[in-house]
């Protein structure tokens, strides 16, 4: 039995709270958060804070602020606790520097939270392109559009510069990217604050290189109800909508991929031909389930993180300079 603890229980540390419960192998060891009225939400044991906790625990899911996490992580670590991080790993590259020295100074394990990693349709994506469906990949196109609603921006940091959709959103994206082709060697894009007029760059263009020759651009924008998304394409999140709409298109030398209906089209020589479409399955659990049991296996030592705070710092790093380039851009 693993007992897990969580610390911040809004909207994703509640999802965590909730497959944890479900599952026979986990347990809630407790709840962190300084508000009373969430922590009594719960049927465990509640803390205003990492200092507080009195119960034996084995790891923490870190779902607070993310420039939070530098010192909710080295309090962590102080205490003996493996931690899953949620993405991104810190807000600032010396906060990730921080955790990853932490950690290995307390010789705990880190994980951190880009669960895409972990979904089903994915891994088939990952499979079908090194497999060789659609040749050697050239091209990506993304788009990531949801308008998040006004209620969303009543938490304090999500109305200041920590609630970019770049750090919260597009950080999956890259890492996304990251995981499909491998390093990044070139970012560039434009950025806009048009819509809702605040300090956060709202909308905007990226492209990305590879170290592979890969182009991929990423549209982007958390002020507009458009049915492309990953969120919304895969049904993952249950707060938000599902469209079942492909929102990435890879295309190599022999063919292309639609994703995540995982479309692949083939079979045309050049552009006098047809390319035909064959759809391939993919089932699995929730990416949010498979990635804490995989939490669980690398507390036991049974296995290697997927995403260490190392590879999460690397994709905060990406992440920092597209939020750079578009912030300079939409001066």
């Amino acid at each position: 039995m693993t007992r897990l603890l969580v610390a911040g229980a809004g909207l994703i540390g509640s999802r965590h709270i909730a497959h944890i419960l479900a599952q026979p192998h986990l347990t809630l060891a407790g709840v962190i958060d300084p508000d009373p009225a969430v922590r009594a939400k719960f049927d465990a044991p509640a803390f205003a804070s990492i200092d507080a906790v009195d119960v034996a625990a084995d790891g923490i899911v870190l779902a607070t602020p993310s420039d939070l996490h530098a010192d909710h992580a080295e309090q962590s670590a102080a205490r003996g606790w493996h931690m899953l991080i949620e993405k991104p790993v810190a807000s600032a590259m010396e906060q990730a520097d921080r955790i990853i020295a932490a950690a290995r100074a307390a010789e705990v394990r880190t994980l951190v939270g880009h669960h895409r990693r972990y979904h089903p349709k994915v891994r088939a994506l990952k499979d079908l392109l090194c497999g060789g469906a659609i040749g050697p990949p050239v091209l990506a196109s993304l788009i990531w559009a949801l308008k998040k609603p006004d209620a969303y921006f009543d938490v304090s940091w999500r109305a200041g510069v920590q609630g970019s959709p770049v750090l919260i959103n597009l950080v999956h994206e890259v890492d996304l990217l990251r995981f499909l082709f491998g390093t990044i060697t070139h970012v560039s894009g434009f950025g806009s604050r048009n819509v809702r007029g605040k300090e956060n760059i709202e909308s905007g263009g990226v492209t990305l290189g590879f170290s592979g020759g890969q182009v991929a651009t990423i549209a982007f924008s958390d002020a507009t109800p458009s049915p492309w998304a990953f969120e919304a394409g895969t049904g993952e999140n249950p707060n938000i909508a599902i469209t079942a709409q492909d929102h990435l298109r890879i295309i190599g030398t022999a063919g292309a991929v639609e994703f995540p209906s995982l479309t692949v089209w083939s079979g045309a020589n050049d552009w006098s031909q047809s390319p035909s479409p064959v759809v391939y399955p993919a089932e699995g659990e929730a990416p949010l389930i498979v990635q804490l049991n995989h939490f669980a296996d690398v507390i036991a030592g049974r296995d290697e993180p997927l995403v260490d705070a190392e590879e999460g710092r690397k994709n905060l790093e990406h992440t920092l300079k597209i939020e750079r380039v578009l912030a300079e851009s939409a001066e």
